[in-house]
């Protein structure tokens, strides 16, 4: 039982409990770092990162920081990685770092990780921590690689700068702007939705509003 809830921690941010498209959390982010697939990674790898670690942090200090001051307290946690995470996103990829720009010291604030630090490092051990952890960002980095995808290669032609449509075929122009990204999310969000919902609930539902629909009309012609 033990491996299987810690699978369940693992897996559940990926598609059950997306951050972004079943929780809508960080809908900031997602939508202004997506205009390209390595903006989207390079966003989605930073917030993971910053996530993971202080969600074992926070799990480990729990127990002796008061509840009155527990809010700042992760927010001190939080900030020292996103910190750690910019400096060294700034010496290594300065591409990256200029690209995504003042979207990288606001993961601090970002609602994905206060949540899970309120909502689930507070309450549970390092280990199950660390795994929320890594299946939220997964989660989250899965749903900006795959916005990024969609809108660099229909907004722009090209999929990691590499031209995929042929540069005589326009592209549509309004998927980079954040319009087409509030456009993309919609979509993507629906498919999600669509595809990951109970099918025989939907079934059972359809036919119960066809036996009320029919015992309505029946009404109707007796009165």
């Amino acid at each position: 039982m033990a491996k299987e809830s810690r699978l369940k921690y693992l897996t559940n941010g990926i598609i059950k409990e997306n951050p972004n498209l079943v929780l809508v959390l960080g809908t900031c982010p997602t939508l202004a770092t997506t205009s390209s697939i390595i903006n989207g990674l390079g966003m989605g790898l930073s917030t993971a990162a910053v996530l993971i670690c202080s969600n074992i942090v926070i799990s480990a200090i729990r127990k002796i920081v008061p509840d009155k001051v527990r809010i700042p307290c992760y927010i001190v946690v939080i900030a020292g990685f996103v910190t750690v995470v910019q400096m060294i996103m700034q010496a290594y990829t300065p591409a990256l770092y200029s690209a995504l720009g003042l979207y990288i010291p606001l993961i601090v604030v970002n609602c994905i990780i206060l949540g899970r630090a309120e909502m689930f490092a507070n309450k549970h051990n390092v280990i199950d921590s660390a795994l929320d952890g890594i299946g939220m960002g997964l989660g989250f980095t899965l749903t900006l690689c795959i916005m990024g995808a969609i809108r660099e290669l229909i907004g722009s032609g090209t999929l990691l700068n590499f031209r995929v449509i042929p540069a005589s075929i326009p592209g549509m122009n309004i998927l980079n702007l954040a319009s087409g990204g509030f456009f993309v999310f919609g979509c993507v969000m629906a498919a999600v939705h669509y595809f990951s919902k109970d099918k025989s609930k939907i079934r059972d539902n359809v036919g119960e509003a066809d036996l009320f629909r029919e015992a309505q009309d029946l009404k109707k012609k007796e009165a």
